[in-house]
C-alpha cells in the first residue's frame, strides 16, 4: 500500500502536465513498441504531451504500478485521469475520439 508522500510525489508528476505519458525511455527513443505507438498517436493527433522516462526512476516505476492497479506500461494520465493500454488509446484515435477529446478538454 503507498505512503502519503508516495502517494503526493505520484499525483504531483501527474498533475504536472495536463497531458502526461509515463514510458519507457523517451518519446525521441522508446524502449518499446507500445511508448513508442502511444507517442504516434499523440504526435499525430496533435496533443501536447509530457513524458516522464519509468526507467530513470525504480520508486516512480512502481508506486504508479500500484497507484494506478494497472501493472504495464505507457500509462497515459489526461488531466489526471488514466487513459488504459495501448488497444483503448489507439481505439480512441481511430474512432476520432481524441479529436473530440482534444476539443472537449482545450488540449494542444
Amino acid at each position: 500500500m503507498l505512503t502519503t508522500d508516495q502517494k503526493q510525489r505520484i499525483e504531483k508528476l501527474i498533475s504536472q502536465y495536463r497531458v502526461m505519458l509515463f514510458m519507457k525511455w523517451t518519446p525521441e527513443k522508446p524502449a518499446c513498441w507500445f511508448s513508442a505507438k502511444v507517442v504516434a498517436l499523440l504526435i499525430d493527433n496533435d496533443i501536447y504531451f509530457e513524458s516522464f522516462d519509468i526507467y530513470s526512476d525504480e520508486d516512480i516505476r512502481q508506486w504508479i504500478k500500484e497507484y494506478s492497479s494497472w501493472p504495464t506500461f505507457p500509462q497515459l494520465y489526461i488531466d489526471g485521469t488514466l487513459i488504459w493500454w495501448v488497444d483503448i488509446i489507439t481505439e480512441m484515435s481511430d474512432a476520432g475520439e481524441f479529436i473530440e477529446l482534444k476539443k472537449e478538454k482545450k488540449l494542444q
